[in-house]
């Protein structure tokens, strides 16, 4: 019989905790996400992180370890090649990614690429650099609004984004040029995770703003994961922010978007408060995406310490049978160079109310574990030729 009703995963995105044996091959010596944004703040307040035991797992300046802590705790190495956001999860979830997703962050996109997608869009591609979403419109919206050229750009991420004005460009055309840049990508020299249609409404510098009408142009995994088959079992597999666009809706029941990890956390709560049985899978992004790339560690604190109040709510709403696992899916130190992730291990956090035992567990060799915990929960066979492991004997 299924021991937990309900397995909440959160995966703080970016939460490295320390750099990976194979780190400095990827550029990535010495990082440590959590321990160098500990390092750059005076105060960092994180009581329930703190009891669940992520500073016995982790040294902190501020924050002390606990006699007991209310979970497990241990840190997991990466198995598969890469440190993106796609590879993380879906090693979670059981895949072995061998091939790492291309990244163009350095150079932008090369000529063949562009020359294909301008010829097939009919449209002039200006931009293609790494720049962040915000700051390229302040550069470039005003010429594609006035000349009807395309911005096309990238960032550390495995990702082709194209901006274009809702009024000007058209929502309609933005996909159109999407799909084709998502058809032209699937070269395995330029294949990236994800191409993202990046709506915005505005008619000069210092007004546009970013729309909801966001559509991502995902890979779907490369094989079955601990979702599709706790889909095919009849469970519930309910997602809270994007993690519907890194499995391209695979697997999944319900797929809820979120404004911020903040709200990401409050549409987590508010699933708490309802009766299912199986997953709810949430991605919280902002770590990475307003912290990590931009290298703020006071801004990433911050955002850890809203996210920790947030916790202390849900904690509240735990029934008996419920499991808690706390998790990252990279590092992206934001006081190393660059702004690309890091290469780290990632913290894993266990709990439920039922617990009797708590501690230190030992450190595992792949994120896989999270999936494999889960479908053995509840009884369900991993897919074929998916890694991972159970731990739930384990955590008792």
């Amino acid at each position: 019989m299924k021991k937990y009703k309900r397995v909440f995963v959160i995966v703080m995105d970016s939460l490295g905790v320390g750099a990976l044996p194979d780190a400095a091959e990827y550029g990535d010596a010495g990082t440590d996400t959590l321990g160098h944004i500990s390092a750059s703040v005076k105060e960092f307040h994180i009581p329930n992180l703190q009891e669940l035991g992520m500073a016995n797992l982790h040294p902190l300046v501020q924050v002390a370890p606990v006699d007991k802590p209310k979970g497990y705790y241990t840190r997991l190495k990466e198995a598969s090649t890469g440190k993106d956001t796609m590879t993380g999860h879906w090693e979670m979830m059981g895949l072995h990614i061998t091939k790492p997703f291309k990244t163009f962050t350095e150079h932008g996109f090369p000529k063949e690429l562009l020359d294909e997608l301008s010829a097939r869009t009919g449209r002039v591609i200006i931009g293609n650099k790494s720049a962040s979403g915000t700051e390229i419109l302040e550069e470039l919206a005003e010429e594609e609004i006035a000349t009807g050229h395309m911005i096309v750009y990238t960032s550390a991420d495995s990702v082709l984004q194209i901006c274009g004005n809702e009024e000007t460009f058209g929502l309609d055309e933005l996909y159109r040029c999407c799909e084709i840049a998502r058809e032209i990508t699937m070269k395995d020299e330029w294949k990236v995770g994800r191409v993202i249609a990046r709506p915005y409404v505005g008619k000069k510098k210092g007004e546009f703003q970013r729309t909801s009408n966001r559509h991502d142009y995902a890979l779907k995994p490369y094989g079955k994961t601990a979702l599709n088959a706790l889909q095919d079992a009849g469970l519930d597999v309910i997602s809270v922010g994007k993690i519907f666009d890194i499995f391209d809706g695979e697997g999944l029941t319900e797929s809820n978007k979120s404004k911020s990890s903040v709200h990401g956390m409050e549409q987590t709560i508010e699933i708490a408060k309802r009766d299912f049985t199986g997953l709810c899978y949430v991605n919280l992004v902002d770590f990475d995406a307003l912290w990590g790339h931009r290298r703020n560690p006071k801004g990433y604190a911050r955002e850890i310490e809203m996210f920790d109040t947030k916790l202390g709510e849900l904690l509240s709403l735990l029934q008996k049978d419920d499991l808690l696992m706390i998790t990252a899916d990279h590092g992206n130190d934001p006081t190393h160079t660059g702004t690309d992730h890091t290469r780290e291990h990632v913290p894993l956090i266990v709990y439920s109310p039922m617990m009797n035992g708590n501690g230190k567990l030992e450190e595992m060799e792949t994120f896989a574990v999270i999936g494999a915990t889960i479908a053995d929960n509840f009884e369900v066979p991993m897919p074929e030729g998916t890694i991972g492991y159970s731990i739930l004997e384990k955590i008792v």
